[in-house]
Formats: structure tokens, sequence, C-alpha cells
């Protein structure tokens, strides 16, 4: 791929090195007759030079379909897969293989070699949560963008490391939350045309939160490597619930569990709380306090913003994705849209080729999140709690500041 991103400075010997050695082995090789027009990116199709080279890692249920969306475009060159379940890694290979006709896709167990690969432009990642953080700071300190699933962080912390690293290193981020674009038009647009007047606040009904993972071990299937898959989550005897990629949160799938997810808090959160703030137009900051109520029984919480607007969870007597706004006309303006095409994976490529924000840039991405915990936190101390926007960090809180981050299995520290 030509002029879309800078790369790591190499050392000069050895590059020079291997033009020269590529240079005498061109010279030695006869030109073939014919050159297909699909090479030369002729009759429609993408010059190589413009081609954005892509590999994936987690190549699951959602990890599938990331990969397809990408597959499919004519301006992307997919040329590597890592999955930690030879199945799916293989099944990976073959598909994208099959795609070019050739057997050009590398398959790997550990995603370290992908990011030392320098061919490599961009990424898609579709890990378990608790791997989001590790993968996305370690591509963009490789010099590489990366499209993330959502929920992009596991715990508050990772949020603000991950922004940070985006930024100093220059990477495009995106989040992956289609349904903010894709589910919730019909509560966005009224808001942002200035049907719903000036809005005070939006609900949003979701769980269940996390829960512990303590199933009874079996034996590890043949082609798994079940250490890597736990990476930096705690230790754990193997049990195929806490590693099924199903898109249940029943206590059936990694996503029910608390050393690896936060539950239907943060994986349908990561889609609801994503559409209502952007509904809202908080998308660029994150609440200052979040306050717990008990009433009647009943508990619910409310994130409060710098600018007045709330953002309820559970709030009883509503229903998701609720507005309540003044009754007289709104301000209108234009609703964000993704850019390029072919939707949110779309938006992401033309990023990539602009260096533009994407839709859902990661800042946008990890203040979503950051609702997610902080909810999660108030619930589980069960009361309201202050949060420092600028410190990252809980004010006059010692016992909430140590919900802010996780201890991680060696070597997988950030």
């Amino acid at each position: 791929m030509a002029n879309h991103k800078s790369k790591p400075k190499k050392d000069q010997s050895t590059s020079h090195g291997r033009r020269t050695f590529l240079k005498a082995a061109a010279a030695s090789v006869a030109l073939p007759y014919f050159i297909p027009a699909a090479a030369l990116g002729k009759d429609g199709n993408t010059a190589p030079s413009e081609r954005i080279v892509m590999a994936g890692i987690g190549i699951g249920n959602m990890g599938r379909g990331d990969q397809g969306a990408f597959l499919g475009r004519k301006d992307v060159q997919y040329v590597a897969v890592c999955d930690v379940k030879k199945g799916a890694r293989e099944g990976s290979m073959n598909r994208i293989n099959g795609k070019y006709g050739n057997k050009d896709c590398k398959g790997y167990n550990d995603f370290r070699e992908i990011m030392a690969r320098d061919d490599i432009d961009a990424l898609h990642c579709a890990t378990p949560d608790h791997w989001h953080a590790i993968i996305v700071i370690d591509a963009c300190r490789n010099g590489k963008d990366i499209y993330c699933q959502k929920p992009e962080t596991k715990t508050l912390r990772e949020g603000d490391l991950m922004l940070k690293a985006a930024r100093r290193y220059g990477r495009v981020v995106s989040g992956g939350s289609q349904r903010v674009m894709g589910d919730y038009r019909g509560t966005v647009n009224p808001c942002w045309n200035g049907d719903k007047g000036i809005i005070k606040s939006i609900n949003v009904n979701v769980g269940p939160f996390p829960r512990e993972s303590n199933k009874k071990g079996q034996p590890i299937p043949d082609g798994f490597d079940w250490d890597m898959w736990l990476g930096p989550a705690p230790w754990s005897p193997y049990h195929p619930h806490l590693c099924s990629g199903s898109f249940n949160i029943n206590g059936t799938s990694w996503r029910s569990f608390k050393d690896y997810s936060g539950g239907g808090m943060t994986d349908w959160g990561a889609h609801h709380f994503g559409g209502a703030t952007f509904a809202i137009d908080v998308r660029e900051l994150e609440p200052e306090e979040v306050i717990f109520h008990n009433e009647n029984g009943k508990k619910f919480a409310t994130c409060v913003y710098p600018n007045g607007k709330l953002l309820h969870h559970n709030h009883p007597g509503r229903g998701n994705l609720h507005v309540e706004g003044t009754a007289e006309k709104g301000p209108s303006k234009p609703v964000p849209k993704y850019s390029g095409t072919g939707g949110i994976y779309g938006d992401f490529i033309d990023c990539v080729k602009t260096r533009k924000r994407p839709f859902r840039d990661i800042e946008f991405a990890v203040h979503t999140t950051t609702v997610c915990h902080l909810f999660l936190i108030a619930y589980e101390l069960e009361r309201s709690l202050k949060w420092d926007t600028v410190k990252q960090q809980f004010v006059d809180d010692d016992e909430a500041n140590r919900l802010v981050d996780v201890a991680r299995r060696e070597p997988w520290v950030i």
C-alpha cells in the first residue's frame, strides 16, 4: 500500500542489502508474457499499491463476520490470521486462500508474530474483551491501524491507555459497534434535528451484570491453546462455556464472566450506550458523576455529564433509549456519517487512507465503555461516585479506585 501511513525507520544497512538483493533477483527472472488486468488495477480493480494490507486477530463468530466484510473489499489485501483455535485458524486461512486462488495467507497462534510483520498496514481484532487493550496498544506501537470490536475495554484504566497510544503513535483506531449508526437512527435523528427540544436525559435498559467464572474443569480440546486464550486473565481450568464465542450472555459464553468481560452491561451496553451518547451528543465527553439510586427496592443509576445532560440506566418506567426533552423545538444540526462506502468497515478503510478520525473513533468508543464501567462500579459498591475526567480516577475514594483496573498475569501487562 502506498502513501497511506508512515512506518518506523529500519536499519539502513539492512534495508539497502534487501533492496540490492531484490534488484538482483528481479534481473535474473524473465518478465511474464502476460500480466492480468487485476494485478495492474484495471477493469475496475484496485491497484496493488493502493490496497490496504490486512490481518485478523480472533476469528470466531464476530471475527469471521468482520473478516468477511474486509475480505470482500477490492481495496483490501488480506494476508494473515491469528487464532488460538487451530480449527478456526485453518478454516480462516482456507477461506482467504480460496478467495485469492493462492496459498499466501499465513496463520498464527500468537498475535505478536503478526505485529512483527512490517508488510501489514491494518488489523481487525475480535478477541474476547480481556485481550482488547493489549492488542490495540501493541498495534499502535507497531505502526498498525486497527479496528477493534466492542466493548473496547475491560477496565476504566485501559481506555485512557488505548486513547493515549492511538494519539501518540498517530494511528487510526476504530471501535466496532455497527449498531450505533445502524440501529439507533430512529432516536438519533429526532434529537439532532431538534424534534426532541432541548435534551435533558436519555435512558438505557440493559443487563445482566457479569458473574464469577467458577466452572468445573474439563479436558482441553486438541488444537486449542487454552493458556494463550486466558492470556492476562487469572488462571482457570478449561470449560467450554468460558471460551465460547456465542452471543449469549446467560452464562454459556465468555461474555458473561467477570474475568473476561462485563456481562450484558458492557456487551450490549456498548451498543445501547453508544447509541444513547450519540443521540444526546455527549460522545466527546465523560461523565463527572454517577448517582446510585435505591427507591423502594428498585436500584438504578444516573451518569451526569459536565453540560448537565443525564444518562440513566434502568430508570423505572422508562423504555430503552427513552429521551426526555423540552416541548419547544431545539437546535438542528447535521448527523455525522460514515466515511467511504461499505458501512462501518468502509469507514475504517477510508480513514486508514485519509488519516481522518473514524465514525467510532477510539475516543468515542472509550467514552462509551467508560459509562458501562462507571455504572458497574456504582452498583458493586451501591453508592454514588465522583469521576475526575482529567486524572482518570475517582475523587477521594480509595475503595472505588481499586476497581479502576485489574491485575494481569505475566507477561501480559500494560
